[in-house]
């Protein structure tokens, strides 16, 4: 009798990386926009398409953050009520935004010191007053919930005129503390509130599970988020404020490739490893210029990449979307203040510099219901007594700028969770370094 082997089964197709997904998306965003932006008159469609998708995977993001805030906090008060050591992770966890935060506005006034952007500055554009300007009073209101839901209205005025738009949003710092007082109330009535938070970590697992949905269009969405931006501003607009540009991103380098490593380094971390699973956050933080828009990937990632225990991190990402920003209240504010002083040919002393420090470090949370680096650099400017005007000399570039700065601000809300987590032995090995220590440059 004659036996036949089995035929070898086909290989399987193989899969595009997720990464690639996006760099992919990058790409062709880039090429699509560069095609609207050279040829606007033939392609009107394009650039409408490409801000069709980039502002629809915003919009669906935004539809998961105030659920996911909600039920995550809710969740993570539950789960902590069994953790003793609570108050100290939130104090610990504030100190490392204070720590990451004071160091990345040294980065900023030293730049701003040595390269001088407003030395001999050519603006080619009229100054325009900012529509918005920060308050230290901002924050304690941002604190105090409206309403049940963290519902807030804003009006604005389009910048050539016309009927002023009012959108209804939600205030993330707001839903936190709703969350928190439920969570709270819920532990305090015992056996009856179980239910509560039974059913808050169920909705959270369930908004999650959506939330993967949302993340499989990322690669489409950066194609679009991307190509509205190079369509809509191109390269261009560097021209007349390059020196103020470059110490920017110089800035917002050192901090995201040198100082961050620094500390990974110094807590035994692995480099490679953190961006590996921090870059989708990364990425999606550039091309969106939205840190709560990117709020689920930065969690996804945080928990789910690089380690962070759910209860802790459930806590500290939403904490750190609202509060933690490197980029848009460190970095940009001291060289933007510097720029300015320049620019109008004014001298800043010892405590000048002090003061930028001091607002750069709690301006962030002093502004957490405000978003938006314009009011950042609006409160340094009236603290020193330095023109507002001044912010209006920037306002052309600033959508450039907010890529880079969106980028940071992302990346050290992932950053600070990790290192206190790795302190309190809340962090999985997936990050420890093994082997020979790591270069800094990896």
């Amino acid at each position: 009798m004659k036996h036949f082997s089995p035929a070898p089964a086909a290989p399987k197709p193989r899969r595009i990386s997720f990464g690639a997904q996006v760099l992919i998306g990058m790409v062709v965003g880039v090429a699509l926009g560069w095609i609207a932006r050279t040829w606007p008159d033939d392609t009107v469609a394009l650039s409408t398409l490409l801000d069709l998708v980039g502002s629809s995977f915003i919009q669906l993001l935004k539809a998961v953050v105030p659920p996911l805030v909600f039920t995550a906090v809710v969740a993570s008060v539950g789960r902590a009520g069994t953790i003793a050591n609570g108050p100290r992770l939130a104090m610990k966890t504030l100190l490392w935004f204070a720590i990451t935060s004071a160091l990345a506005v040294s980065v900023g006034l030293a730049l701003g010191t040595f390269l001088e952007p407003g030395r001999n500055a050519a603006i080619v554009s009229p100054a325009a007053m900012p529509s918005t300007v920060g308050g230290w009073t901002d924050f304690l209101k941002g604190l105090i919930p409206a309403n049940m839901f963290g519902l807030q209205a804003s009006t604005s005025i389009p910048a050539g005129g016309g009927a002023a738009k009012t959108s209804v949003g939600f205030n993330v710092l707001q839903l936190m503390v709703i969350g928190l007082a439920v969570g709270i109330a819920a532990l305090r009535m015992g056996e009856k509130g179980r239910s509560v938070l039974a059913f808050a970590d169920t909705a959270y697992a369930l908004v999650r599970t959506i939330l993967r949905w949302i993340i499989a269009l990322t690669p489409i969405g950066t194609a679009g988020l991307l190509g509205t931006a190079v369509a809509s501003y191109g390269w261009s607009s560097l021209a007349s404020l390059g020196r103020f540009a470059s110490a920017v991103y110089i800035g917002l380098a050192l901090v995201l490739f040198v100082i961050y490593p620094l500390l990974l380094a110094a807590h035994g971390l692995s480099i490679r490893r953190f961006f590996a699973g921090a870059w989708p956050a990364i990425q999606l933080g550039f091309v969106s210029r939205s840190s709560l828009g990117t709020l689920p990937v930065t969690e996804e990632q945080t928990i789910g990449a690089l380690g962070v225990s759910r209860e802790y991190g459930a806590f500290a990402v939403p904490l750190g979307a609202t509060t933690k920003m490197d980029g848009c209240a460190a970095i940009y504010p001291a060289i933007a203040a510097l720029f300015v002083a320049q620019f109008y040919g004014l001298t800043l002393h010892a405590s000048d510099y002090a003061m930028i420090a001091c607002v750069s470090v709690l301006g962030s949370a002093a502004t957490a219901g405000v978003t938006g680096a314009t009011v950042m650099l609006t409160l340094t400017l009236s603290t020193l007594g330095l023109p507002l005007e001044g912010a209006g000399l920037l306002l052309a570039i600033d959508p450039i700028l907010d890529m880079g700065r969106t980028a940071v601000n992302v990346a050290g809300q992932m950053l600070v969770p990790v290192l206190v987590a790795r302190q309190e032995g809340l962090l999985d090995g997936r990050l420890a370094r093994s082997g020979a220590a790591e270069s800094v440059a990896a």
